[in-house]
């Protein structure tokens, strides 16, 4: 049998095993093969439990189907020896070379090393952050833009075809709500005394906004204090009816001029939003206006096929989703009495346009405070007579920021929040980036500034991107084109550190996949931690400039390897990779 000078091996052992399993168990050839990575080195470079998953169908002891299978095993030049281990796993032990040419492929493949065909071209929609325009990010959106953001890469290098995507909620009354903040703030430069409401936004951008207003129009949108609280609750006795009237009065007052307040504090927010973002190295294919959906009869069409379905009701003059029927604590109105439409019906009306836009798998990622959404919208979904498998919904939880081991307080309307721009300011993108994708996404996360600011290695990011600079001083004293590295004879590769170095770079491509499988990136994070780990203790250990020429050249390949691979893990969290520090 040959084999090419350099092969795939994790695809080369399963065929091995499938050629067993078709030997031994021809009516079960069909059962996958699966490789996993044991916990502990002594257990071999891989573990295969498929003699457990045939135990019950062929009625057999599974270490006696384990012992046949190892037996029955084709010879390869990359295996050194089968043990049959616990209740039936067939533990395989590479031999050096198997672990050594992953350098050759490594420094062949470059930028390509890692990604995969899993996706095989799906079409998947990744929409995230998609925060109401009516103020600075705040730092709970940075951890889902840098989440999403995260997730999209790590799709993408799985094989996906990724579309990403931010909601942008321009309609309704959270704009509504910065529009009123807005002119009412206008109107105190311009000597209108109009008592600023509590629940209305509180932030300095919303007197910057309004300055701008004043210096481009003057007194043009003014009307007197009376005019703008006719008629309206007094704010003690119902704070939001109070907000509402103001907002129903500045429309009546404003007419035609509303429209532009309105425009003018989205353009702006929005804008403020989308510069935050792409400084933060985020970026996005479609900014999908909810607006639009208005717009187009989307709403509308959404609403009328639930009601054809026979999903809606009638009660009190407005229209009810019947969302018990579908696992939701309650019913839910899509139609107020007077016509207007919920949020909720938007909401359903944007999720009918992802699926009639054809996409394969469709990934919402959503703030904590909305778990309890689930299940309604993916209800409305089956009342649409779609799919709801195809909508997979990732949770962000909160971050809470840590200063001298004390809690950073942020609340949002009142202004007095920590902008995701101050922190980046503060710690960096870079470990902005890493810091967010530190934990899964559905678990709390303390972000501890001082650590995200520290050179030790104590701080992660620090961590493995001085590993990426000391492997770049080794090749900078070394002088010579990396390039010639990738025909290296790479059999010298034998020390403990080395092995372990080998072992950690072949598990990237596999990390990947399982980071896009399970919608989670901070499995690349942890990945370059201990690649990193690996590579210092190598560094310390041993010399790489060493007389021996054939040597030198092995490790100077491997840690041009591990150099390739943080990279690449780097880039697909968004993470910068400096070749001094």
């Amino acid at each position: 049998m040959t084999f090419p000078a350099v092969t795939e091996i994790k695809p080369h052992i399963a065929a091995l095993v499938a050629q067993a399993l078709k030997e031994l168990a021809p009516g079960h050839a069909e059962v996958p093969v699966e490789l996993q990575r044991p916990k502990q080195a002594s257990h071999g470079d891989y573990a295969c439990p498929v003699a457990m998953q045939l135990a019950k169908a062929l009625r057999r002891n599974p270490r006696d189907i384990a012992k046949q299978l190892s037996d029955a095993l084709p010879a390869s030049p990359f295996i050194e020896r089968v043990e049959v281990a616990g209740a039936g796993f067939i533990n395989i032990f590479l031999k050096p070379i198997a672990r050594q040419q992953v350098v050759t492929r490594v420094l062949t493949q470059g930028d390509a090393y890692g990604q995969s065909r899993l996706g095989a071209g799906t079409k998947v929609q990744v929409e995230f952050v998609s925060a109401n325009p009516t103020g600075p990010l705040h730092v709970g959106h940075g951890r889902g833009a840098a989440f999403g953001a995260s997730l999209a890469n790590v799709l993408a290098a799985a094989g996906y075809a990724v579309q990403r995507e931010f909601y942008v909620n321009d309609a309704g009354r959270q704009m509504d709500i910065l529009a009123l903040s807005t002119w009412l703030r206008y109107l105190e430069l311009n000597g209108m005394a109009v008592p600023f409401p509590a629940n209305a936004y509180q932030g300095e951008y919303v007197s910057a906004m309004a300055r701008q207003i004043f210096e481009q129009h003057g007194a043009r949108y003014v009307h007197s204090a009376d005019h703008v609280l006719a008629g309206a609750t007094p704010a003690a006795e119902d704070a939001e009816r109070h907000l509402d009237d103001l907002i129903a009065n500045a429309k009546r007052l404003l007419q035609q001029d509303y429209g532009y307040v309105h425009g003018f504090a989205l353009t702006e927010q929005l804008g403020d939003c989308r510069n935050d973002l792409l400084e933060f190295g985020v970026t996005f294919d479609c900014w999908f206006s909810e607006q639009s959906l208005y717009d187009n009869g989307l709403v509308a069409r959404a609403v009328a096929l639930l009601e054809q379905n026979g999903h809606l009701y009638q009660q009190d003059g407005a229209k009810w989703f019947k969302a018990t029927q579908f696992g939701d604590e309650k019913d839910r109105v899509v139609q107020r009495e007077n016509g207007q439409y919920t949020y909720f019906a938007s909401d359903i009306a944007y999720h009918l346009n992802k699926y009639e836009r054809g996409f394969g798998r469709i990934i919402d990622i959503w703030g904590a405070d909305h778990h309890g959404y689930i299940s309604r919208v993916k209800g409305a979904i089956r009342g649409l007579g779609l799919d709801p498998e195809k909508l997979e919904i990732a949770m962000v939880q909160f971050a809470v920021l840590y200063r001298e081991g004390k809690k950073v307080s942020m609340s949002t309307r009142a202004g007095e929040f920590v902008t995701l721009r101050e922190l980046r300011q503060e710690v960096g993108n870079d470990a902005a980036r890493f810091f967010y994708v530190l934990r899964k996404s559905d678990q709390h996360l303390d972000f501890d500034l001082d650590l995200a600011k520290s050179q030790s290695n104590e701080n992660p990011v620090y961590y493995i991107q001085y590993a990426h600079a000391r492997v770049c001083s080794v090749l900078a004293e070394w002088g010579e084109d990396p390039a010639r590295l990738a025909g290296a004879d790479v059999s010298p590769l034998t020390t403990a550190h080395e092995s372990a170095l080998l072992a950690r770079l072949m598990e990237f491509p596999d990390e990947v996949e399982a980071a896009a499988r399970d919608l989670s990136p901070h499995l690349i994070a942890f990945y370059l931690r201990d690649l990193a780990g690996e590579f210092h203790s190598y560094y310390n250990a041993e010399r790489f400039l060493v007389p021996d020429e054939s040597l030198r050249l092995a490790r100077l390949a491997l840690v041009t390897a591990v150099r390739q691979v943080m990279r690449s893990g780097l880039r697909l969290l968004g993470v910068g990779a400096p070749e001094k520090m």
